[in-house]
């Protein structure tokens, strides 16, 4: 995504532009599970930094009940509420940097800047623990995917 950032023009009183933040889409295959609790964690801990946005090649009819029910217990965030929903990677704007969730033999492709993959087990069918691990886990990567944008790292 290119950004254009206009420069101070004391002569005609114009500001600096802040440049538009990235798009950071989170892929995996359903898009039921761990991309929408990405999503969801970047909404609420790195919306000041990045915009979230998730998708997958094919589609389950709704967000995993599971994590639903953990992400809105623990944190208090109902992702459907907020306008979650199961999506195609057609249907996402252009994004900037791509996160894949884990997903097996073959990802999701996507262009975009950078990418990375967090190599993630899919807790679909677990023990509660298992999915408070995953979700645990998305959240200090998501922290620390806002610190390194935030930094210029990415």
């Amino acid at each position: 995504m290119e950004q254009t950032v206009n420069q101070s023009n004391e002569e005609n009183g114009t500001r600096p532009v802040k440049p538009a933040k990235p798009v950071v889409a989170f892929i995996c295959t359903h898009n039921s599970c761990r991309s929408q609790i990405a999503e969801a964690m970047g909404r609420k801990l790195a919306a000041d930094t990045f915009v979230s946005v998730s998708a997958g090649t094919q589609v389950k009819d709704k967000i995993n009940p599971d994590a639903q029910r953990l992400m809105k217990e623990r944190y208090g965030i109902d992702m459907e509420q907020e306008g979650q929903r199961p999506k195609l990677l057609e249907e996402l704007p252009k994004v900037d940097i791509v996160i894949t969730m884990g997903c097996g033999v073959q990802c999701p492709y996507l262009p975009a800047r950078y990418r990375e993959d967090w190599g993630l087990e899919d807790p679909t069918g677990q023990s509660d623990a298992v999915f408070t691990k995953t979700i645990e886990v998305i959240e200090e990567k998501v922290r620390d995917l806002r610190k390194r944008i935030r930094e210029g790292e990415i």
